[in-house]
């Protein structure tokens, strides 16, 4: 992983769900305990599905403190999806029951927050406690995209976790967008006319 922090707690953040058409945009903070490392730690989209849930697991377990928060689709719609994962990020930071020295957070945008706050490009590759945050993220959101397929099955979210597969289209096309559809993501937008 990267150059190590000169601060002793230091927060990685990350979030899954920017880009679907469906769901909350969900972000997560992780302070990594040194003296428990975790191995394997990367993107999360790198990784299985297995392995993420595997990781998942031992960051709960050995992490020094971890949270995750989201932002809904009414925030999505009336926000936009930007504003809307800063505001979950920022969430997810204050939810934290260890306060940090610094956040670092995955991309080129940072919320604004009480602490010190760096953004880093593709930290959730080179950043460990980025990577934690960004595993946890993309599980906690795929359980909740799992949850909603049992609400609203005709669409597959179990399968696509909103994002806009040719199935997902071609359900939004028969049955019109659902109450966890982002109404203004284009896709949706557009189908929502037709309805």
């Amino acid at each position: 992983m990267s150059r190590a922090a000169t601060f002793a707690l230091v927060a990685g953040v990350d979030e899954a769900g920017r880009g679907p058409l469906a769901g909350p945009v969900v972000a997560a903070a992780v302070i990594l305990d040194p003296h428990r490392p975790i191995a394997g730690l990367a993107d999360s989209k790198a990784l299985s599905a297995a392995r993420r849930e595997a990781l998942a697991a031992e960051i709960r377990k050995h992490a020094r403190a971890h949270a995750v928060a989201q932002a809904d689709v009414a925030e999505i719609d009336s926000l936009n999806i930007l504003h809307a994962t800063m505001l979950a990020m920022r969430r997810a930071v204050e939810a934290l029951r260890v306060a940090p020295d610094e956040v670092l957070v995955d991309g080129n945008r940072c919320p604004e927050l009480a602490y010190r706050v760096r953004a880093i490009v593709k930290g959730d590759r080179d950043v460990a406690a980025i990577s934690a945050a960004s595993i946890l993220a993309k599980t906690v959101r795929d359980a909740l995209l799992v949850e909603l397929d049992a609400v609203y099955p005709v669409y597959g979210f179990a399968q696509h976790k909103g994002y806009p597969t040719p199935g997902h289209l071609d359900a939004l096309a028969r049955h019109g967008p659902c109450a966890v559809h982002r109404r203004s993501f284009a896709p949706v937008a557009q189908r929502s006319l037709d309805w």
